[in-house]
């Protein structure tokens, strides 16, 4: 039988690929009270979500035109701010994808609990 070690890199692609998924449901969480990017950005670090800008507003454009998200450009101290929010359609994916997240979970923590899987940090 032929062993082959994962490499970092393999690793670091599954856990991006893990955590891309999780910030979509981040985000239109934290949508559901309408932010500018700073503000949301903020909003998520604060719970324990950090996320870098070069993802944030790439994420929030595509979600946008997706027609998951509504956004308008407002004065506000003095600068232009774009605003986003959750729209009609992105409140009822949200509310898809959260009941899904909650299967899922629910499921793992059941997988992980009975396996003999131990982790080393």
């Amino acid at each position: 039988m032929n062993t082959i070690l994962p490499t970092p890199e393999i690793a670091e692609s599954l856990t991006l690929e893990l955590r891309r998924g999780s910030l979509v449901l981040a985000v239109l969480a934290a949508l559901q009270q309408e932010h500018y990017g700073y503000t949301l950005r903020k909003a998520l670090a604060e719970r324990g979500l950090e996320m870098e800008e070069s993802t944030l507003y790439p994420l929030l454009r595509r979600l946008e035109t997706q027609g998951l998200l509504t956004s308008e450009w407002r004065e506000e101290d003095k600068r232009r701010k774009r605003f986003y929010r959750l729209s009609i359609a992105g409140a009822a994916v949200f509310e898809k994808l959260l009941a899904e997240y909650v299967g899922l979970t629910s499921a793992l923590e059941r997988i992980l609990a009975s396996s003999a899987v131990v982790t080393k940090e």
